[in-house]
């Protein structure tokens, strides 16, 4: 892999390796939301929910789409959820592992 490749890997990853953008992604699964219902459904500031918006937008993964005073959000490349899929199946193995862990003892 070249360096070019790996560098915006790496800023892929970074823009969902945080527990608020994550939050927001999971969210924006079930389909586009506005500012307006973001912010509530995961109990954050509104300013810190636009700030993490408009980076996930600016990194290319969220698509953003204005109507009269509100800003709707969309995930723009589906792929990034299968990241969130994988990630979580990770998660159930080693919460598995740890299980078959503690039983053997």
């Amino acid at each position: 892999m070249d360096d070019d490749t790996a560098f915006l890997r790496a800023e892929i990853l970074k823009a969902v390796g945080q527990e608020t953008r994550l939050r927001i992604l999971e969210l924006l699964r079930g389909g586009e939301r506005c500012v307006c219902e973001i912010f509530p459904a995961i109990d954050q500031e509104q300013s810190n929910v636009s700030r993490h918006l408009n980076l996930m937008q600016k990194g290319g993964l969220l698509d953003r789409r204005k109507e009269g005073p509100k800003i709707f959000y969309s995930v723009r490349h589906p792929e990034v959820l299968e990241i969130l899929d994988l990630a979580e199946a990770v998660l159930r193995k080693e919460l598995e592992a740890g299980r078959r862990a503690l039983r053997s003892l």
